[in-house]
């Protein structure tokens, strides 16, 4: 008969007080507060030039986000079916027993 090992019981650490790590978000409040300070102070320093360069910076990125739009982002419908241009399909409802309706599908050529 073979014995089986008995696994090792786990040791018991004392648990680890760590400092919880900064969010996203908080960059993101901290990069946004700092964009906005530094603009501030250019808009005190320059005045009418911190005006002229934020209207430059925001073409630029307009003439920018409409040049990477695709070419094939809304391409034209498919062409229609030889024929299928002159169809005009109608239905109409049919009761035919009380409580059930049936639709009838017809197509014309116009």
């Amino acid at each position: 008969m073979s014995r089986r090992k008995k696994p090792p019981e786990p040791v018991e650490e004392a648990p680890e007080e760590t400092a919880p790590s900064p969010s996203r978000a908080a960059g993101g409040c901290v990069l946004a507060a700092l964009a906005l300070g530094v603009t501030a102070a250019l808009f005190a320093a320059l005045g009418t030039t911190a005006v002229l360069a934020l209207w430059a910076v925001g073409a630029v990125a307009l003439r920018r986000a409409a040049r990477s739009v695709p070419r094939a982002a809304n391409p034209a419908p498919p062409p229609v079916p030889e024929g299928a241009g002159n169809t005009n399909t109608q239905f109409t409802v049919v009761e035919d027993r009380p409580g059930h309706c049936t639709v009838v599908w017809q197509k014309e050529g116009s």
